[in-house]
């Protein structure tokens, strides 16, 4: 039963593309098995022990993260340039390691289950405890990856939630629905019980639908700009492409900024319900095809392989140009490198994003806080001298030291890097801070054909939910999009082509709950637990003590 959970839990997700609606209904039921097991009894017909419980859901865990996390492998031997074995020998082992999360949880439910609280009081309580664990997951391992919220993020009315508690409401509930199908109440047997019971089902659900229509978000929300968004789509790790000089490639990067396609998708990409067109027959996807140069109000460049440099003066000049010639802000992705005697080698690296203001020279730079491990940094260096290759192409990168809110004019730009997007708690910064827009770049070319483009974009989303912004994603091989307030993808490019898209969003200023107190919800769970731990063993703890 517990495996079973496990394979339950990985399929509300993307498993090889985006995931379809009906497959998400699954989180409705997938702790069930789980949670069904440890509510049994042992060989013995006494309540399992936190650690038999500890046993059961480290199995869980460990297949949730196998299927929901499988793309490491392929990242590991096609770019990371690994043999095979390492490879999988290193999923593995990240496996092993965040299933001890899966398993913390299980250990604290079968602990409340031998406590005073029995089967129903830890039943009640295990919503509480997923969140602390998830929250847990957030704050030690730093690794959110598809908290079980992130399930639900085209469900507009438990999204609404995301304002005030963040994913982890989300969460919550799912968890809740899971272990309220085990709950008993116990109700004393009169004529009219079944049928009373029949209609309040049934009114339930009629509330339900009825609620989930009203609170359907706006089909059109307002916009007053428009951005281009580019796409490099360059090959990375081991198979990067070096027919293309840098020259070629800024010379290309600058004209799809000039004159972007109109090639565009009216949703995420690769759903049967998606349509991806081109409005005007192919006649503007060329210089030749366009009498005039279109304004924007803004223009990304993503995070991409294609090293360019702060410093490097082909890169700036480029840039200045761009922006000058648009008269518009330009923010893109690039290497910076900063002098700095105190290190071995010299200097500091980071992994940056520069705004270029419409005069062009550049003005503000956001360095990249949290660096994805065995991707920009090796931890434990020492242990995992063989992932070192992993980062052939630049080098070990250095962590920034602050949020940097990337202004030009009247409006501000909060811009986040790749892996950064996947961390509630921190993107909210930027908004909290007076980003009026939320500007995501990233390289997700490193996950191929897998399920993690797509998972990355759903958080991603989230991202757009929880602070009430608009999202502006420039990716190097996709999923470049714009995404609405309430999540929702209102136009992207296609996948694996060199483009650019022309998107119109919108400025927002409004602070949400969750903006302003990020992970009060969640760090309430986890007092909650504490307290019902500490509760049911006290009191198991008298009870013994007295008969004794």
């Amino acid at each position: 039963m517990a495996l079973l959970s496990g394979v339950l839990q990985v399929l509300p997700f993307p498993i090889a593309g985006p995931v379809p609606l009906w497959r998400t209904t699954f989180c409705w039921i997938a702790l069930l098995p789980l949670l069904a097991a440890l509510t049994r009894t042992n060989r013995q017909g006494d309540p399992l022990t936190p650690f038999q419980g500890a046993i059961l859901g480290y199995a869980c865990g460990f297949v949730w993260y196998l299927g929901n996390c499988y793309w490491i492998y392929q990242t590991m031997y096609l770019y990371g340039g690994l043999a095979k074995p390492i490879a999988a020998g290193i999923l593995v082992l990240f496996c092993l390691y965040l299933g001890l999360y899966h398993a913390l949880f299980a250990a604290i439910v079968t602990a409340l289950r031998r406590s005073r609280l029995h089967i129903q009081g830890s039943l009640l309580l295990v919503p509480f405890v997923w969140v602390a664990v998830e929250l847990a997951r957030a704050r030690i391992t730093g690794l959110p990856w598809d908290l079980l919220g992130i399930a639900q993020v085209d469900n507009p009315l438990l999204s609404r939630l995301a304002p005030l508690t963040g994913a982890y409401g989300l969460s919550f509930v799912i968890a809740g629905v899971n272990a309220l199908w085990l709950v008993r109440i116990r109700l004393k047997e009169r004529r009219h019980t079944r049928s009373i019971l029949t209609v309040a089902g049934v009114v339930l659900v009629l509330l339900y639908l009825a609620v989930l229509r009203r609170v359907q978000p706006p089909a059109h929300v307002p916009t007053t700009a428009v951005a281009t968004l580019v796409q490099h789509n360059l090959s990375v790790g081991t198979q990067t492409d070096t027919q293309e000089s840098t020259r070629q490639m800024l010379d290309s990067f600058t004209r799809l900024s000039l004159f972007p396609p109109a090639m565009r998708c009216n949703g995420i990409p690769e759903l049967p319900a998606t349509r991806c067109a081109d409005p005007t027959g192919g006649q503007n996807n060329s210089v030749e095809g366009l009498h005039a140069i279109l304004p924007t109000s803004l223009i990304v460049w993503p995070e991409s392989p294609s090293n360019f440099e702060e410093r490097d003066p082909a890169f700036r000049s480029t840039m200045s140009t761009l922006a000058h010639a648009m008269r518009t802000p330009v923010i893109a992705g690039n290497i910076g490198i900063d002098p700095n005697p105190a290190t071995k080698r010299g200097y500091s690296l980071y992994n940056s994003a520069d705004l270029i203001a419409p005069d062009g020279t550049f003005t503000a730079r956001y360095d990249k806080i949290h660096l994805v491990p065995f991707g920009e940094y090796v931890p434990f260096k020492s242990l995992f001298f063989f992932a070192g290759n992993l980062l052939g192409e630049v080098g070990t990168f250095d962590s920034g030291t602050h949020r940097t809110v990337l202004s030009s004019g009247d409006h501000h730009y909060g811009t986040f890097i790749c892996y950064e997007s996947i961390f509630g708690d921190e993107v909210r910064q930027f908004a909290k801070q007076g980003a009026d827009v939320l500007v995501n770049i990233s390289n997700d070319g490193w996950y191929g054909d897998t399920s993690a483009p797509w998972q990355h974009l759903n958080m991603v989303r989230m991202r757009a939910i929880e602070n009430h912004r608009w999202v502006l994603r420039a990716t190097n091989t996709g999923v470049t999009a714009a995404i609405d307030p309430y999540g929702r993808v209102t136009s992207a490019a296609p996948r694996h082509i060199r483009t650019a898209l022309r998107v119109a969003f919108g400025y927002e200023t409004d602070i949400t709950f969750y903006t302003a107190h990020g992970d009060l919800f969640a760090w309430t769970c986890v007092l909650i637990s504490v307290l019902a731990l500490t509760y049911g063993l006290l009191r198991r703890h008298d009870s013994t003590a007295r008969m004794q």
